[in-house]
C-alpha cells in the first residue's frame, strides 16, 4: 500500500512539472542558434558585471524635516585673514538678540599675508573643487562617502620662517552663539559693549591703514569633519580702497549626516556675496570691514547613506538572465520566420534546392512512364 501511494504521489509530481523535458533525439541545433546562444550568454555575463558593482556602490539620501531644536547653541569655526595689523581690527558677533559675543574663543595672530608658493598651490587646488561643486552637485556626495579619506581644508603651514614684516592678522576659533540670526564684524578698532549698542573704538586708527583685502581660508557652522569643504573656504578679495565693505550673506541649514565610516551633525549653508566703496557724499553709507550675516534654516536636511539589498541584487539578476533568455529566443524565431519567408520566395537556400530536387522527380516520374497502347485503325 505504501508502494502504491508513493507511486501515485510520484505520478501527480510529475503531471504538475512546468518544465518538461525534450528528449535530445527530438532537438534540432543549428549555427545561428549557436551564435545567438554565445551572444546571450556574452550579454548576460557583461551585465551581471555591471550589476555586481552597482550592487556594491552606494547612494546618498536626502530628507527633510522641521529642526524643533532651538535651545542649543551653534558653534561658529572662524579662520580669516585680514590684510591689517591685529592692534587695529576687531572681530564681534551680534545676534538678533541683540546679545554680542566679542573675542571669547578667538585668536588674533600676527602673520605674512601673501602666501607661500606651496599654500598658493593649495588654494588654487581649492578654488578649482569650489568650481567644480558649484557646476556638479552630485560632487558633494562623493565628498561625504570618503569623508575620513579627505584631508583637513586647513591652509597648510609655511615651510620656513620669512624675514618679511608681519603686515596681516589672522583671526581664527570658534565661539558659541544663539540659533538666531546674527552678524559677524571684522572691522576697524578692538569692540566694546555698552547698553545701547556696540562699537568699534577706530578713533586712534589712521585712515591711510584701512585695508579689508582678506581670505578666508575656513569658515563653518557645527561640528568639524574632515574632508567636508564648505562655500567660502577659499575665497580671497583684494582691494586697493581704504573705504571698502565686504558683506557675505549666509542661510545656514542644520544637517544630520549618517554615514558607513561616520555619523555627526553638522550645518551646511549657501552664500550671497556683496561688496561696495562706502562714499557717504554719494549716498553709499556703512562701515569698511568684513561683514557676514547669517540666518538659521526652520528645516533640517537628513542625509543617509543607502545600500542596495541582497534580496534586491538577486531580483535583478534574475531578471537580466530571464530578460535576456526570452528576448534573444524571441528575436531568433522572428528572424529565423523573416528568412524562411524570403527564401521561400526567391527560392534561395533549402527552398532552392527542394525545387530542383522536386523537378528532378518529377523527370525522373515522366522516363519511366509505360506508354498507351495505340488505337486499333479499323480495315476498309
Amino acid at each position: 500500500m505504501r508502494r502504491l501511494s508513493r507511486r501515485k504521489a510520484l505520478t501527480l509530481v510529475r503531471e504538475l512539472d512546468a518544465f518538461p523535458k525534450v528528449s535530445e533525439s527530438y532537438v534540432e541545433t543549428s549555427a545561428s542558434g549557436g551564435t545567438v546562444s554565445l551572444i546571450a550568454f556574452g550579454a548576460m555575463a557583461l551585465l551581471a558585471f555591471f550589476e555586481f558593482f552597482v550592487y556594491r556602490d552606494t547612494w546618498m539620501k536626502y530628507e527633510y524635516e522641521v529642526d524643533k531644536d532651538y535651545s542649543s547653541k551653534l558653534r561658529i569655526n572662524i579662520d580669516i585673514t585680514a590684510a591689517m595689523k591685529c592692534q587695529h581690527v576687531g572681530a564681534d558677533i551680534l545676534d538678533l538678540a541683540e546679545t554680542m559675543i566679542t573675542s571669547n574663543g578667538l585668536q588674533y595672530e600676527p602673520v605674512i599675508f601673501d602666501l607661500t608658493p606651496q599654500q598658493r598651490r593649495w588654494q588654487r587646488t581649492l578654488l578649482l573643487i569650489q568650481n567644480r561643486l558649484r557646476e556638479e552637485h552630485a560632487l558633494q556626495e562623493v565628498l561625504y562617502k570618503s569623508l575620513l579619506k579627505g584631508g583637513p581644508t586647513a591652509l597648510p603651514p609655511r615651510e620656513y620662517a620669512s624675514i618679511e614684516p608681519l603686515n596681516a592678522c589672522r583671526v581664527h576659533g570658534h565661539v558659541y552663539v544663539n540659533k538666531v540670526a546674527g552678524n559677524l564684524h571684522v572691522t576697524v578698532g578692538k569692540p566694546i559693549h555698552h547698553p545701547q549698542g556696540h562699537a568699534h573704538i577706530a578713533a586712534f586708527v589712521s585712515h591711510d591703514t584701512y585695508n579689508f583685502s582678506h581670505r578666508i581660508d575656513h569658515l563653518s557652522f557645527g561640528e568639524e569633519i574632515p574632508g567636508i569643504i564648505n562655500p567660502l573656504d577659499g575665497t580671497e578679495k583684494i582691494t586697493y580702497n581704504h573705504n571698502q565693505m565686504f558683506q557675505y550673506f549666509l542661510t545656514v541649514v542644520p544637517t544630520r549626516l549618517n554615514t558607513y565610516k561616520i555619523s555627526a551633525e553638522t550645518h551646511q549653508f549657501s552664500v550671497t556675496e556683496r561688496e561696495r566703496v562706502i562714499n557717504h557724499a554719494a549716498g553709499s553709507h556703512g562701515v569698511s570691514g568684513i561683514f557676514i550675516k547669517y540666518d538659521t534654516s526652520s528645516l533640517m536636511v537628513t542625509v543617509s547613506e543607502q545600500h542596495m539589498p541582497l534580496w534586491q541584487f538577486l531580483v535583478r539578476l534574475c531578471g537580466i538572465i530571464g530578460g535576456i533568455s526570452s528576448t534573444t529566443g524571441m528575436l531568433h524565431g522572428l528572424v529565423g520566420i523573416f528568412f524562411d519567408v524570403i527564401c521561400c520566395r526567391l527560392k534561395l537556400g533549402v527552398y532552392r534546392r527542394e525545387e530542383v530536387q522536386l523537378h528532378n522527380e518529377m523527370n525522373n516520374l515522366n522516363n519511366h512512364q509505360t506508354p498507351l497502347l495505340a488505337e486499333a485503325v479499323p480495315q476498309e
